[in-house]
Parts: structure tokens; C-alpha cells; sequence
């Protein structure tokens, strides 16, 4: 399965919430899971950006739909950019196909 890399910023509404976080992010876990995804971790990190997640998906799609789903409490906790990761691998098949 492709791997997906979520990086987090804290909204104002998230750091007000911070103590509500880790429950969210159970939750958000359990969405992964029931869109066909699985978690390889969630980190909380110093710099730039407040949270690391990775995760596998079973398309571009599966992983766009997750990032928009809707928080049920209206709440917005964190602003998030997502890549989609390659393996050594993958990466080399890449650089394998250009011209």
C-alpha cells in the first residue's frame, strides 16, 4: 500500500483543546482503519510543525478522502500537509523511467 506523510500545525482551536488531542487522535486511527488504511505512527515533534503522522492507504484517493473528512465536533485541531512517500525502491523505478 502506498504511505502517506502528515505533517500537523496546531490551530488556535487546538491549542485552547490540546488536552482533547490524544482522544482525537484515537479516533482519527479508527477512521484510517475503517477507510482501509493503516497507521505506522503518530508523533508529536519540536520545530516547524507540531504533529508527524504515517500512514498506508490503498490509493491517492483513500488518503485525499481522509484528510477531508470531517472533524464531527466541527472542530478544526490542526492544519495539515500531506505527501505521499516513496521506498527506495518505489523511488528508484522512478528514476529508472526518466528519459
Amino acid at each position: 500500500m502506498p504511505t502517506y506523510i502528515f505533517l500537523g500545525k496546531l490551530t488556535d482551536e487546538g491549542r485552547k483543546n490540546i488536552k482533547q488531542i490524544p482522544a482525537d487522535i484515537q479516533k482519527g486511527n479508527m477512521n484510517v482503519e475503517k477507510m482501509g488504511g493503516k497507521v505506522i505512527g503518530v508523533y508529536g515533534v519540536m520545530g516547524e510543525y507540531d504533529s508527524v503522522a504515517i500512514a498506508e492507504f490503498p490509493s491517492d484517493e483513500a488518503a485525499s478522502a481522509f484528510v477531508l473528512y470531517p472533524d464531527p465536533t466541527g472542530n478544526v485541531w490542526y492544519r495539515t500537509v500531506t505527501m505521499r512517500a516513496f521506498t527506495m525502491e518505489e523511488f528508484s523505478g522512478i528514476i529508472n523511467k526518466l528519459p
